[in-house]
């Protein structure tokens, strides 16, 4: 046992279990790079400025949340909370929206940080795969976006997801219902906390959990009653899209979701096998964070999907995915002249691109052939001096449990043909 542990609120991702994520992370990318998304990877901390002017400095995750560190020239740096801000920031310093073909379409996976209180579904330290559409007002992205994750997610074999769908408004029309909604909120039975917020940014109140603020919202005035008529017109736009392709989706005229960048489209996937923590990803359209964060203005809509989420996902459902074993030839030298022989074998199959493995460390037979067992090898060679002195290997299919000798001159030859 290690002295040390991992951190209170994160986990190791170590084999086999690890294989889950690396086939979730694959199937959500799979259909962005189908559609013209370019892979981006930012950097793990960013200036603590680029999340209070993008996230919002009234969210949760700016006031309690964020990692902060002072580094020893005295800049304020964070520990990014999301993926958001960090990839529009790059976009924008390597100037991508002036190479004239907008929107710049990214995708990106990496690990992302928030101090919460740990519990199933929920961790301080967490995996995302994110998309962006940068520098476009159009619903055809944002419908395009819903129906990529809505693929992704079918694609593993999720079927007990929900799509909660919402619009904004704007920043012509959200300003009256902003108004509006502090005025009821005022008059409420509310704690200090959330009457600063109602004076911030009185939408996050909507998306408090707790159940007696809730209780005191249900007559609380609705967003759908103040757009404007562009608004209207877009979101009838996004639904109109989503539903010809078949997608299905539920209104929620509640849905804010944590980040005060959204506006117009914003939609949720949740997972009720995950209990409290059923948001499994979402996101929305964010038309004026480039302006927040100093740059031009560029309309844009993206996600992000949670990878520790989704396998939670999975297993609720009791979805098995079907991953590959990792080796598909495993080597099993007795004595020292066999041992450089299938070594040589071995490397050279791995030249061929076949996923090949040795038994290191001059094993018995028995114990060499249990970890070929546990390999999940498809074939095992065998040899020994006898077998060499002949020329030949013991080739053996793990599957039918039958073996045969093979010339060794010619077995990367017939490994490579049998196995495709």
């Amino acid at each position: 046992m290690s002295t040390f542990q991992a951190p209170k609120g994160t986990y190791d991702l170590t084999p086999p279990d690890s294989a889950k994520f690396l086939a979730v992370r694959e199937a959500i990318s799979a259909p962005l790079r189908d559609s013209g998304y370019g892979y981006i990877e930012t950097p793990g901390f960013e200036d603590v400025e680029l999340f209070a002017r993008g996230v919002g400095e009234s969210t949760d995750i700016v006031t309690k949340e964020m990692y902060t560190l002072t580094t020893k020239g005295g800049a304020e740096l964070a520990l990014r909370p999301e993926g958001t801000a960090s990839v529009l920031r790059a976009a924008l310093e390597a100037n991508l929206h002036k190479a004239g073909n907008l929107p710049v379409k990214l995708w990106y996976s990496g690990s992302y940080y928030r101090y919460e209180r740990p519990q199933k579904g929920r961790y301080r330290h967490f995996s995302q795969v994110g998309a962006e559409a940068i520098g476009t007002e159009d619903p055809v992205l944002d419908a395009e976006l819903i129906i990529l994750a809505d693929q992704a997610y079918r694609s593993l074999g999720l079927r007990q997801f929900r799509i909660l769908l919402n619009s904004l408004g704007d920043k012509e029309c959200r300003p009256v219902y902003r108004e509006a909604l502090q005025t009821y909120l005022r008059d409420l039975d509310l704690d200090e906390e959330t009457r600063r917020r109602i004076e911030i940014n009185p939408l996050r109140v909507l998306d408090d959990k707790r159940p007696d603020v809730q209780k005191q919202l249900t007559e609380a005035p609705k967003l759908r009653d103040y757009l404007c008529d562009a608004c209207k017109a877009y979101h009838e736009e996004v639904r109109a899209l989503l539903t010809a392709a078949g997608v299905v989706y539920e209104d929620d005229e509640k849905l804010v979701r944590g980040l005060d960048y959204y506006t117009r489209t914003t939609f949720e996937f949740v997972h009720d096998g995950l209990g409290s923590q059923s948001a499994v990803g979402g996101g929305g359209r964010y038309d004026g964070l480039s302006e927040m964060i100093g740059g031009p203005a560029l309309p844009s809509v993206g996600w992000a999907l949670g990878v520790d989420r989704t396998v939670l996902a999975l297993e609720a459902e009791g979805v098995e995915l079907d991953i590959p074993a990792t080796t598909s030839v495993y080597a099993v030298p007795l004595g020292e002249e066999a041992r450089r022989a299938l070594f040589a074998v071995v490397t050279e199959l791995r030249r061929a691109g076949v996923a090949a493995d040795f038994a290191f460390g001059g094993r018995g037979l028995k114990g060499a052939m249990k970890s070929a067992n546990r390999s999940g090898a498809r074939y095992t060679l065998v040899a020994g001096e006898r077998d060499l002195a002949e020329g030949v290997v013991q080739l053996k299919d793990m599957e039918s449990g039958e073996q045969s000798a093979v010339p060794l001159a010619e077995v990367v030859a017939e490994l490579t043909a049998r196995l495709g």
